[in-house]
C-alpha cells in the first residue's frame, strides 16, 4: 500500500520517541538535518513535523526548532494476568448483549470497536452503492457463487501482499463480516468439547462465539507489547489437548499491541511441533500505525495450518457485512460450512467495495484512517491521563481505535458503567473480555470517532464518577 513520504518520516520519528530514544523535552534533528539524512526535501519534513504537532508528540519552539513534548509521569502499562485458565462456561452474555443493544437518545458510547464512518473519503463508497442499485444490475439481485465475487476475491488477494502473502482468488472465501470467518475457521479444525487456547484478554465477541459453538476456552496470559505468552502457551500445550490457537497479533482488541514478528514466528513454531491450528484474526491488520504493516503469521505458513480470517467492518464500514477467510488446507470445508450455513453473501455490497477499490479510493482512505486514529489516541491518552487518578494504566496501541485501561483493583468497572448510564455515558466493561470474569477493573474505550467537546467532557465525567468511587472505599484522591 503507497503511503507519503512525510507519513513514512513521521512514523520512524514517533517510533523513536515511543522507543525512547528521543526522550521528553529533549531539542529533535533540525530540518535540514533529516533532509539529508532520510534523503527527502525540506517540505517532507515540516510536514512530517506538523504531522507530530497533529499528534501532540512534538512542539515547535521559536528560533529553536521542534522538541518531544513534555510528558507528564507516563502511565504504566496494564497488567498480565499471571496463569492460564481453562473454562467451559461463560457468564458475561448478558453483559454483552446490554453493550449492543439500542443506544439511549443523547447517549455518548465507548462501547463498539466500530470506526468512524462519518468521513467524507468513503461517499464514493456510497456512492458506488447507489449507482449499482440505480442501475438495475441483475448481479446484485442474484445469489453469487458461494465463495463469492471473484472480482472481490481478486481484489483482496491484491491488498493481502502487504501483509506478507502471495495468494489468488482461490484461496479466499468471502463471509458475512470476520465473525462468520472466525466460525467457519473454529469449525473446520474443532468439534464441540475440544480446547481452544485465546489470548488474556480477548474480543468478548470471540469468545462468545466459542462459547456458542460448545468448544472450551484456554486463556493465556498476554503481555500489553509481546501479545500472547509463548512461554505460556508452550505449557499449556504440554497439559492440555489443545485443537486451535486463536489469536489477533496486529492491533490486538482490545490490548492494541502489534505481536513482534520473532514471537509470530515462535508461534507458528509452536503450532507445527504440536500440530495445532491457528485461527488469526487479522481484521485491525490494516490500521496498524506503522508502515510496513507487520507481517501475518498466515504469510510464513507453508503447511496451510493458518486460517486468516478479516473483513471490511473496520477499514470500511461494518454495515456493509462483507469478511473473508484464507482457510489455508482447510478450504474444501470452509466452503462447504458456508453453503451449510448461510449460503452465498449479498452481491450489492461486494461489487460496490470491488469498484471502491479499483477507482483507487480504498488505500486513500484507510491512510487517512491510520492518521485519524493515531492522532485521537495521542489526543485520548492527555484526556485521560488528566482526568483520571493517579495510577491509572493505559495500553499504548500500535493500530487500530482502542484503548485498554486498568483502573484501581477497588473499582468494579460494572458497577462503574450503572452510575455513568445516570450521566448517558457508556463504556466497555473488562470482565466480558474474560471467560472468568477477571478484568473487573478494566474498561475498553473507542476513539475512533471524531474527539468534540463532547467527548471530552464524557471522559472528564467519568474520572469524576473513578474519583467518587475511590473516596467512597477510602482510596480517593481530589479530582484533577
Amino acid at each position: 500500500m503507497a503511503i507519503t513520504r512525510y507519513q513514512n518520516l513521521a512514523s520512524i520519528l514517533s517510533q523513536r520517541i515511543e522507543q525512547g530514544l528521543y526522550p521528553a523535552g529533549i531539542r529533535l534533528p533540525s530540518i535540514r538535518v533529516l533532509s539529508k539524512e532520510h534523503g527527502v526535501s525540506i517540505t517532507t519534513v515540516q510536514q512530517a513535523y506538523r504531522e507530530l504537532e497533529d499528534q501532540q508528540l512534538v512542539e515547535a519552539r521559536p528560533k529553536s526548532g521542534y522538541f518531544v513534548s513534555p510528558l507528564k509521569t507516563r502511565p504504566e502499562l496494564p497488567a498480565v494476568c499471571s496463569m492460564s485458565q481453562c473454562s467451559l462456561s461463560i457468564p458475561q452474555w448478558d453483559q454483552v448483549l446490554e453493550m449492543v443493544g439500542p443506544l439511549k437518545d443523547g447517549e455518548i458510547t465507548f462501547v463498539s470497536a466500530a470506526p468512524d464512518v462519518s468521513v467524507s473519503s468513503l461517499r464514493p463508497l456510497t456512492r458506488a452503492l447507489s449507482h449499482l442499485s440505480q442501475r438495475h444490475d441483475l448481479r446484485t439481485l442474484s445469489y453469487d457463487d458461494v465463495r463469492g465475487s471473484l472480482e472481490l476475491r481478486e481484489q483482496i488477494a491484491r491488498l493481502l501482499i502487504d501483509s506478507g502473502s502471495h495468494m489468488d482468488a482461490g484461496n479466499i472465501m468471502i463471509t458475512n463480516g470476520c465473525r462468520e470467518a472466525l466460525s467457519i475457521a473454529v469449525r473446520c479444525v474443532c468439534a464441540p468439547g475440544d480446547i481452544v487456547a485465546v489470548e488474556s484478554p480477548s474480543f468478548h465477541g470471540s469468545l462468545q462465539l466459542l462459547h456458542g459453538l460448545g468448544m472450551k476456552v484456554l486463556e493465556i496470559p498476554t503481555d500489553p507489547v509481546n501479545g500472547i505468552s509463548v512461554e505460556a502457551l508452550e505449557l499449556a500445550l504440554d497439559q492440555w489437548p489443545v485443537k486451535a490457537i486463536m489469536v489477533t497479533p496486529t492491533a490486538h482488541n482490545p490490548l492494541g499491541y502489534n505481536m513482534p514478528l520473532e514471537r509470530r514466528q515462535a508461534l507458528l513454531k509452536l503450532a507445527q511441533h504440536y500440530d495445532v491450528a491457528i485461527v488469526e484474526d487479522d481484521v485491525y491488520g490494516e490500521l496498524s500505525f506503522g508502515y510496513p504493516r507487520p507481517a501475518t503469521i498466515t504469510s510464513m505458513d507453508d503447511e496451510g495450518r493458518v486460517l486468516l480470517c478479516s473483513s471490511f467492518s473496520k477499514t470500511l464500514a461494518p454495515g456493509l457485512r462483507v469478511g473473508w477467510i484464507a482457510p489455508g488446507s482447510y478450504m474444501n470445508r470452509a466452503v462447504h460450512m458456508k453453503y451449510t450455513g448461510s449460503g452465498s453473501t449479498a452481491s450489492l455490497t461486494q461489487l460496490a467495495i470491488v469498484e471502491f477499490i479499483k477507482q483507487g479510493h480504498y488505500h486513500k482512505h484507510v491512510r487517512r484512517m491510520r492518521g485519524q486514529y493515531q492522532r485521537n489516541l495521542a489526543i485520548m491518552t492527555g484526556w485521560i491521563t488528566k482526568y483520571f487518578p493517579c495510577g491509572t494504566r493505559i495500553s499504548r496501541p500500535q493500530g487500530g481505535c482502542l484503548l485498554w485501561i486498568e483502573l484501581d483493583h477497588g473499582i468494579d468497572t460494572q458497577r462503574l458503567n450503572a452510575l455513568l448510564a445516570e450521566h448517558n455515558i457508556s463504556i466497555a466493561v473488562g470482565a466480558v473480555f474474560s471467560t472468568a470474569g477477571k478484568f473487573h477493573s478494566c474498561m475498553r474505550i473507542n476513539y475512533a470517532q471524531p474527539l468534540t467537546a463532547d467527548i471530552e467532557n464524557a471522559i472528564r465525567q467519568i474520572g469524576v464518577v473513578i474519583h467518587q468511587l475511590l473516596s467512597r472505599s477510602g482510596f480517593g484522591n481530589s479530582v484533577k
